[in-house]
């Protein structure tokens, strides 16, 4: 394992190649959402990596002599710029590490969600999709060994995400009919745990709707 930057040039470094990819790679998976291809925490600080690094050529490029000249402060063998103007360093180091990352992944997302708008979806998974913004209803599920078990999805349920591993919690538990009905409700149930990899068939079933009123 690598010792911490013991100098402020290292640290200044570290910062300068590393920050501005983390804040475009955090920002495009907040607005994008998650993607199977990042899960490896690898691949994520590579991505980011490389994006710190397009983003330092941009600003050479286009600001290389005046950012040096800021932080030098007129000397040119020295430090002193970060001294006499704090601030102004501080304000400049805000739009360069946080303002313009953020920026170019606001931009670069709406860019992809209005190019690939028919075939791209944010929601990573069908499990995902199926919890999100649900409301109240019953589920039942066959596990793979032939077994039903069904129960009440309510506001006290829950149904974890992506990239978690799928599981849904059940606040009550039904006692099912071998054909996959519900019979009744099990008394003093406190919830039903379930693992998506122990189900072979899962479904949805919205609560039925109360009688209308026969007109007198």
């Amino acid at each position: 394992m690598g010792q911490a930057p013991s100098t402020l040039v290292q640290a200044v470094l570290l910062v300068l190649f590393v920050l501005p990819g983390v804040t475009y790679q955090f920002l495009r998976e907040r607005l994008r959402g998650p993607v199977a291809g990042e899960r490896n925490l690898g691949e994520r600080v590579l991505r980011a990596v490389t994006a710190s690094v397009m983003l330092d050529a941009l600003y050479a490029i286009v600001a290389g002599p005046a950012l040096v000249d800021l932080v030098r402060g007129g000397d040119p063998k020295g430090w002193d710029g970060v001294v006499r103007q704090p601030r102004l360093v501080g304000l400049v180091a805000l739009v360069l590490f946080i303002v313009v990352p953020a920026a170019a992944a606001v931009a670069v997302s709406a860019w992809q969600r209005r190019r690939l708008s028919v075939r791209y979806r944010p929601t990573p998974t069908a499990w995902d999709h199926m919890f999100r913004r649900r409301g109240s209803c019953f589920v039942r599920a066959r596990l793979k060994d032939g077994t039903w078990v069904g129960g009440w999805y309510g506001s006290r349920s829950y149904a974890t995400s992506y990239p978690e591993s799928a599981e849904l919690f059940l606040e009550s538990a039904w006692r099912m009919n071998p054909d996959g009905s519900f019979a009744d409700r099990i008394s003093q149930t406190a919830g039903l745990h379930v693992r998506a990899s122990e189900i072979d068939v899962i479904e949805l079933l919205n609560p039925p709707e109360p009688e209308a009123p026969c007109p007198s």
